[in-house]
This record gives structure tokens, sequence and C-alpha cells, in this order.
């Protein structure tokens, strides 16, 4: 399925209390590689931009005093994403604003989940990392993903910052495929049968005793905290 991680800006943090979208950043993903298709588009919310929203982003009712409201470009959005799976993080901030721009602009669709599937991956990741930090930022540094470059948030940086903290969440960069061409895969075992056998045996260091109880600790840690509790556990006590 083709994948879109999706990011909004927003006047404020409460839908309910009229606050509008500002900023769109989209970046489309397909075969576990981003692509060059992005949608990207500024807002003009129609109301005022509170202090502290405006020090997450920094973009001022100035800026966007010129630019189209949401009715006006809402189809091209909509096609942009329909059919796909859309990921997001904390889905249901960004899902409530979207829903509630459709409905105000008297769109057809008034539901993004009607036309795509949404993928939390603020979800995901607590169920990977019970009891840590999930946030962006938090996700960035576990993965090693440069995010120096963010000094505020961004709709179409935050996405594209996220698309790569999604690949490496469910498996980075895959290079295996089981749709691979029957050349391609007689090329593969030609290159694994070609390994030098008579390399030297990889030496094995074995884990000392404050290691072997730091590991218990943190496995009993994942069985209190994880809803599903601990895979490895289960395995053990097998």
């Amino acid at each position: 399925m083709r994948q879109v991680v999706l990011d909004t800006e927003t006047t404020g943090l409460e839908v309910t209390q009229g606050h509008r979208i500002i900023e769109i950043g989209c970046v489309e993903v397909l075969h576990r590689r981003t692509t060059d298709q992005i949608y990207h588009q500024f807002l003009n919310p129609e109301r005022e931009i509170d202090a502290g929203a405006e020090e997450v982003h920094g973009i001022t009712a100035e800026f966007l005093a010129d630019k189209p409201k949401f009715h006006e470009i809402a189809n091209d959005f909509i096609d942009f994403i329909t059919d796909a799976e859309l990921i997001i993080h904390n889905a249901s901030f960004d899902v409530g604003f979207i829903n509630d721009e459709l409905e105000r602009a008297g769109h057809s669709i008034t539901d993004i989940n009607s036309c795509c599937k949404v993928t939390d991956s603020l979800e995901l990741a607590r169920k990977m990392h019970p009891g840590q930090k999930n946030s962006l930022d938090a996700l960035c540094k576990r993965y090693e993903i440069d995010n120096s470059h963010r000094e505020l948030h961004g709709a179409l940086l935050d996405a594209q910052i996220l698309a790569d903290v999604f690949l490496a969440l469910t498996g980075g960069q895959a290079t295996l495929s089981l749709a691979g061409t029957p050349e391609s895969l007689e090329q593969n075992r030609k290159k694994n049968a070609s390994l030098d056998t008579d390399r030297e045996a990889l030496r094995v260091i074995y884990a000392d005793q404050d290691e072997l109880h730091a590991h218990e600790a943190f496995l009993n840690k994942i069985q209190q905290e994880s809803e599903s509790g601990c895979l490895w556990l289960r395995k053990k006590a097998e």
C-alpha cells in the first residue's frame, strides 16, 4: 500500500476552541522508500495564532495573510492522500483538526478514515518502547536520526523526519522482498554461496553476571509495562 507520512501545524492545541490548521506537510513512501512526491501547503486560518503555538512553529498571522484557505485546497489535499496509509505521530490530534476543516469546508468527505487507513506511529512506538519517551525528538535520538536542523517545528520538515523514524521503527530500509524476481533471487544465492568458508571463526563474548541481571530486570520491566507482556519471558517459560 502507498503510505503518506503527514504532519500539521495549528493555531493552538484545542480544535474544540476553534483552532485551525495553518500548515500541512505530507511525504510519500513507496516500497519502504521516500519518494520526491510531497504535498505542502500553508493556510490562512482566518483567526489569531496563540502565542504559545507561534513559539513552537514560528509561523505568524502576517505570513499567512495571503495564503489560501482550507476549502480552496481541500480537493487537492484529499486527492493526494486518498487510498494511502497515513502515518501520523499522535494521530488523534491531526485527524481531529483535519476532519474539522473538512466539515467547515462542506466537503463530501468529513472523516479521513473513510478514504485512508490511519496508523499512529506514537502508539506503535509506545508498544515497542514501553515506559520510555516516544516523542519525535526522543525517537530521533534512539534511532540515531539527524534532526539537528529542526530548530522550530514545521509540518513538512517534521513529516520528512517522521518518515525516517517510521522506517527505522518498523525495520529500516528493507532490502529483502518476497516479490523478488527469480533472477534476483538466483543472484543472491550465488553471492551467498561465494562467501569464504575458511575465514577465522568469530569471537564469542559472553555476558557477565551484572549484564545478565540488568537484562533480567529490563525484561521484567517490559512484562509489567507492556499490554502484551514480554515475549522473551513467555518463551523462557515454555
